[in-house]
């Protein structure tokens, strides 16, 4: 979990199998996001993708109008960037989501779900915040 000023995220990391993403690259990522402005707010999650060897993408998606999941896309290119930066999307026709990153997506689709449908109180937030997925992409 990652408490930003705005919102309360869950934490997904996505590697080729048997490559994790090194913890000095989760600290990094968590670093970033902790000292950089987001607008993102509410509950939500993020994922830090490793891609390759050392590219990273690092999607932060909140929920937004009850049923709309909102995202904002860091990247890092291996040793040629110190830190994060946002990924640029100038074109109409944007990318989202990777095969990959579909696995922690349709998690957090079904436990939103679940979460729309209880009382939203308190006990329901904590509920969906301890429902996180691990496993195979």
């Amino acid at each position: 979990m990652l408490e930003t000023s705005g919102g309360v995220l869950k934490w997904y990391a996505v590697c080729p199998e048997g490559r994790p993403v090194p913890d000095e690259m989760t600290q990094l990522a968590r670093s970033y996001l902790l000292k950089t402005p987001l607008e993102a707010r509410g509950l939500g999650f993020v994922v830090l993708h490793r891609c390759g060897n050392d590219f990273y993408f690092l999607i932060v998606c909140t929920w937004r109008g009850s049923n709309e999941v909102w995202e904002t896309v860091f990247y890092k290119d291996g040793d040629a960037m110190v830190d994060f930066a946002l990924f640029p999307r100038e074109k109409t026709h944007k990318p989202t989501f990777c095969v990959w990153e579909l696995a922690p997506i349709w998690h957090e689709q079904q436990t939103w779900v679940r979460f729309l449908k209880s009382a939203r109180d308190e006990a329901a937030a904590q509920a969906w915040l301890g429902d996180r997925y691990a496993g195979a992409a």
